[in-house]
């Protein structure tokens, strides 16, 4: 993640130094997709959970609107913390809405939320394509390379049709590198007893700090 932002906000996106950086960049969003899932199966209170991730998606708001735009009063767009919380209701309707209809409509509404968000609806994707085949990471990772492969041909269809060259957008292919890295994951938690805190506090302080960077020292 670290990489990837240092990337945006230093190095040209189409260099080979640039595509390098965002392509390690892509790991991170389905990894702290399938993490969400996990953390869902193994949370002691949903609520606790979801409330977590919605105060740190205000608190990061103001970091994030400021690296990407300059602009820290800017409403949109959301930063990858309001999306997975979107991903974590889509889990929880996925799992507790018996009613097959209501449970597509609510998950669909997510999406249409999640679009002014970072990964928009793919986060929620990705998210719903490992809790759904939890327990066997060969389905695991062919769903999420389904949504995966959808997402970067979307991508580079969508330059293309813009006019830009389709090349640009195949760093997004680097999301497929989560795999190897999720394959080797024991089931079991890592960390001390306070190590979830890190990427909370992380995530928000890198971008103010990378957008002090960017905007008043570059």
């Amino acid at each position: 993640m670290l990489i990837d932002h240092i990337a945006w906000g230093f190095v040209p996106t189409y260099s080979v130094l640039g595509q390098m950086m965002h392509i390690v960049g892509r790991i991170t969003a389905p990894t702290m997709c399938f993490f969400l899932a996990e953390g869902y199966a193994h949370t002691h209170n949903f609520q606790k959970y979801a409330l977590r991730l919605g105060i740190f998606a205000l608190i990061s708001h103001v970091p994030f609107v400021f690296f990407e735009a300059g602009e820290p009063l800017r409403l949109f767009p959301f930063s990858v913390i309001y999306t997975l919380l979107l991903s974590l209701l889509a889990i929880c309707a996925y799992d507790k809405i018996e009613n097959q209809l209501l449970r597509v409509m609510t998950i669909l509404g997510l999406c249409v939320l999640s679009l002014p968000g970072d990964w928009m609806c793919f986060d929620i994707l990705f998210a719903l394509a490992f809790w759904q085949n939890r327990g066997n990471f060969r389905r695991q990772a062919r769903a999420f390379s389904i949504v995966a492969a959808a997402m970067v041909v979307g991508g580079a269809l969508t330059m293309f049709f813009e006019g830009y060259s389709i090349g640009s957008q195949l760093f997004q292919a680097g999301v497929f590198l989560c795999l190897p890295i999720l394959s080797l994951y024991n089931g079991q938690r890592g960390g001390g007893r306070y190590s979830r805190w890190t990427f909370y506090l992380f995530y928000p302080a890198h971008l103010l700090v990378l957008g002090l960077l960017v905007y008043y020292l570059k």
